[in-house]
């Protein structure tokens, strides 16, 4: 904080963004930035992280305020945010796309457009003269803006921006979603009132009519667990953004109700505690969590996102549902709006726990669907071990892969007292890597990271860059997992992790050059047994081959080391993953970018349901070598 009563606006912004525990900005520079820039390093302990575009800026910035919230939750500590800056119109343009998903996903991000003069802006409505980066439209920035944020503000009068920049903060913090700012170019050094006080979410006050409105709700809750039994929660990514863990851990540990969670909601408590059943993905689920989530009595929905990626046409609201999120609860066919989810949690615990007693659920949803006859795991340990280890294929399947990933993390898993530590965070881009990726088994609680809803391919790259220096006091690395078409996309955002001495290991998924999912979309008869064929191959698939690992020959030199690798059988997986887990080995002074050399007919087990959905019966099941 200056102890002057005024400062520059950019000295105003620059000490807003310290306030709320940014420690670095991403993005890519220009000419009506700089000012900023200047400031932010001269006056703050914000260190500016520029990477190759502004995409995966906002990636990277997305990435950080993930695993900081996160964080801040664990710790009490700061606010969880995360911040980026572009330069007018073309760099604004390129960076709508990691604002868009941001927004739709519930990131905290500060968006920072640095536009022309308002000199400049008077010369254009006068005598139609464009700056660089202009268009006849003046505000077509903040119109775009406008769609995808909480708050826009174009900023032109020095006196007004300390109220601009508090106004779309605060919105900021209090939406959990991102906000922008627009600041004309000679603003920067035009003097202001100083910051006063801190910035802080306000929330929203609690009425005698959502009282009742969250006791009903409540009510209708329990009476759905007493008419059906057997209730299973399903955690969602609301528990995650609203940082609720802990009251969703409260609630297990006390009801001993089991648990599964959402693809995007994986880890928000650590996967070891008691009740956790797997991620259930309707149904691209695993077919045993499936089954088991399927067989409860009734489903409690808290936090979790129904979308068509994570229930592929599955029901979430029926009569033996119940779910919160969005503001509002559904329990049935009936509808309670406005309760908030940080207090529908404490309430629902203490009402379960007055009417039923301390741990009345405890139950093993896998013992009684076997017990049932139903062709799952005879318990839910052995179901989650099933899903680490081998034995192995000889060659790489997308299955065997992520089997061999979970035994590995396991092992690196240590135990301190109280808690399971891991010195990884999972990365997860879209498409087969998210649904392969979704049975690791997370040993601390925010420790997988994923687009769930928005799913831009290419994203885990460029936030990695964000997970690696959020999570950089921890010690903890990304490991990332892309295929080869989402890391065509963002691939250069690999330099920054050289250029920072950040340590990924990306491993890219490459079947044999192929856009897998949507071939899976459009044609998933391509796939049927697993057998190569050369009908339904839809020519937009096609990819250009690359040699992924000879990128660490592109990025890195003597100074800045990068290392690359190949693999397509599980004993070069077992060799390399030695040397990872190794910290004396070289290849662990840089990132590490490993190609997974994949069958273009392999796919996840978990979307076998879309090729039986859609393909008539050819006598043939697919085998384990092809589909795991």
């Amino acid at each position: 904080m200056t102890t002057s009563s005024t400062c520059t606006v950019a000295e105003y912004l620059a000490r807003r963004l310290e306030q709320l525990g940014i420690t670095h900005l991403f993005g890519v520079p220009g000419d009506h930035l700089g000012p900023f820039l200047s400031t932010l390093h001269e006056k703050t302990k914000v260190r500016w992280v520029g990477t190759p575009t502004e995409g995966g800026a906002g990636q990277a910035a997305d990435g950080y305020a993930r695993v900081t919230s996160a964080d801040a939750e664990i710790a009490l500590g700061e606010q969880g945010i995360g911040a980026v800056a572009v330069t007018y119109s073309v760099g604004a343009f390129n960076l709508l796309n990691a604002i868009g998903g941001a927004f739709a996903e519930y990131v905290p991000l500060i968006a920072i457009n640095a536009a022309p003069s308002y000199e400049q802006w008077l010369n254009q409505q006068a005598i139609g003269l464009l700056t660089s980066h202009m268009s006849q439209r003046p505000e077509s920035n903040l119109e775009v803006y406008r769609q995808v944020t909480v708050d826009a503000q174009a900023l032109s009068n020095p006196g007004l921006a300390p109220t601009q920049i508090d106004s779309a903060i605060t919105a900021c913090l209090s939406h959990r979603r991102p906000v922008y700012l627009e600041v004309m170019d000679d603003l920067w050094g035009a003097q202001c009132p100083a910051p006063q006080g801190r910035l802080t979410r306000r929330e929203r006050p609690v009425t005698v009519k959502n009282e009742r409105m969250l006791d009903r709700a409540v009510t209708a809750c329990v009476e759905l667990v007493r008419r059906y039994g057997n209730p299973i929660l399903w955690a969602g990514e609301e528990i995650d953004r609203f940082r609720l863990s802990d009251e969703f851990e409260k609630l297990v540990r006390e009801t001993r109700i089991p648990f599964c969670t959402t693809i995007g909601a994986k880890s928000v408590v650590s996967e070891y505690t008691p009740g956790f059943s797997g991620v259930y993905n309707g149904k691209a689920s695993h077919p045993e969590v499936a089954e088991v989530f399927n067989n409860a009595g009734c489903r409690i929905g808290l936090g979790s996102w129904a979308t068509s990626k994570n229930l592929g046409g599955e029901r979430s609201i029926g009569d033996d549902w119940a779910v919160a999120a969005h503001d509002g609860v559904h329990v049935g066919a009936s509808y309670f709006p406005d309760v908030q989810l940080a207090r529908f949690l404490p309430a629902l615990r203490e009402r379960l726990v007055a009417e039923f007693g301390d741990g009345a659920f405890a139950a093993d949803y896998f013992a009684r669907a076997h017990e049932d006859g139903l062709q799952v795991a005879d318990s839910t340990a052995a179901h989650l071990a099933s899903q680490t280890g081998g034995p192995y294929p000889e060659t790489v399947t997308y299955d065997s892969f992520f089997r061999h990933i979970n035994a590995f993390l396991e092992e690196q898993t240590s135990e301190p007292p109280g808690a399971r530590s891991n010195p990884f965070t999972v990365v997860c881009d879209a498409a087969f890597a998210l649904i392969g990726s979704m049975n690791l088994r997370m040993a601390e609680r925010a420790s997988y990271v994923a687009q769930n809803s928005w799913l831009s391919i290419g994203y885990s790259v460029g936030a990695a860059t964000g997970v690696a220096l959020g999570r950089s006091h921890a010690g903890k690395r990304p490991m990332v997992f892309v295929g080869d078409g989402s890391f065509q996309e963002t691939c250069q955002e690999m330099s920054t992790h050289v250029r920072h001495g950040l340590r990924p290991v990306v491993f890219v998924l490459d079947n044999e050059a192929f856009y897998g999912i949507e071939q899976m979309l459009v044609h998933p008869c391509y796939y049927q047994d697993g057998t190569p064929r050369s009908d339904g191959a839809d020519f937009y698939n096609e990819l250009h081959p690359w040699r992924y690992e000879k990128l660490a020959d592109v990025f890195g030199s003597a100074k800045h080391p990068m290392h690359g690798f190949a693999v397509r059988r599980h004993d070069e997986l077992t060799d390399l993953l030695k040397r990872i887990a190794e910290p004396s080995d070289a290849v662990n002074q840089g990132p590490v970018v490993v190609r997974v050399q994949l069958d273009r007919h392999d796919y996840p087990e978990a979307l076998k349901y879309k090729v039986a959905e859609n393909c008539p019966p050819s006598g043939g099941a697919p085998s384990e070598g092809k589909v795991g």
